[in-house]
């Protein structure tokens, strides 16, 4: 591939515009994910002013499947919650996430708490104080449904990410498959390197 198909193909993608007698340049991502804490998303976006809005699609109980129960640390078939909701910011779709929550941990776990925020949820009604997050993040391209669900083309670049939760006394909470618009989404990452102690 030629460096001017790629651009083209980086502008097809609205990752980067052209400006007529001057240059390429990046898009402004309109979502700044800014981390050296575990933030929620809405969090982040209220924080930043902007509207939050959430439309759940699938709200239901059902039986553990085995990767499921593996991540969660629980029993095969174990009763939990599948969820799979569209975030919107702006009015614009910015994530597809599908979540899985163990039910005995969550038991009034309500369509209306999903419309909101899960951290918040989690932490001020269930008392249940939340220690942190493993994520993974991929890049992927959306296929036919993806696309529909967020109102993409297909083919738009998106950010998989997979995170567990778990709380302060070490049980699992959330483990989520989210899709978010690479187009929209940036994320910043301050690392702190840690150094042995000196005896």
């Amino acid at each position: 591939m030629t460096i001017r198909k790629a651009i083209d193909l980086l502008v097809a993608w609205g990752l980067v515009v052209r400006r007529h007698g001057s240059g390429t340049y990046l898009v402004r991502k309109d979502v700044l994910h800014q981390t050296a804490s575990l933030t929620g998303l809405v969090e982040v976006l209220k924080h930043q002013g902007k509207t939050v809005t959430s439309q759940v699609l699938i709200f239901e109980i059902m039986p553990a499947p085995p990767a499921i129960a593996s991540q969660l640390r629980i029993q095969i078939n174990e009763q939990i919650y599948f969820s799979r909701r569209v975030r919107f910011v702006e009015g614009k779709p910015l994530m597809l996430e599908d979540s899985y929550m163990p039910v005995k941990l969550f038991r009034n776990l309500s369509l209306q708490h999903l419309e909101g925020a899960k951290f918040e949820y989690i932490e001020q009604e269930c008392g249940i104080l939340i220690g942190g997050n493993y994520e993974s993040l991929t890049p992927v391209l959306a296929d036919r449904l993806l696309a529909r669900q967020m109102k993409v083309a297909e083919h738009t670049p998106l950010l998989r990410i997979t995170s567990l939760s778990y709380s302060e006394s070490g049980e699992f909470l959330n483990y989520s498959v989210m899709f978010r618009n690479a187009n929209e989404y940036q994320v910043e990452y301050h690392l702190r390197r840690l150094h042995p102690e000196k005896s």
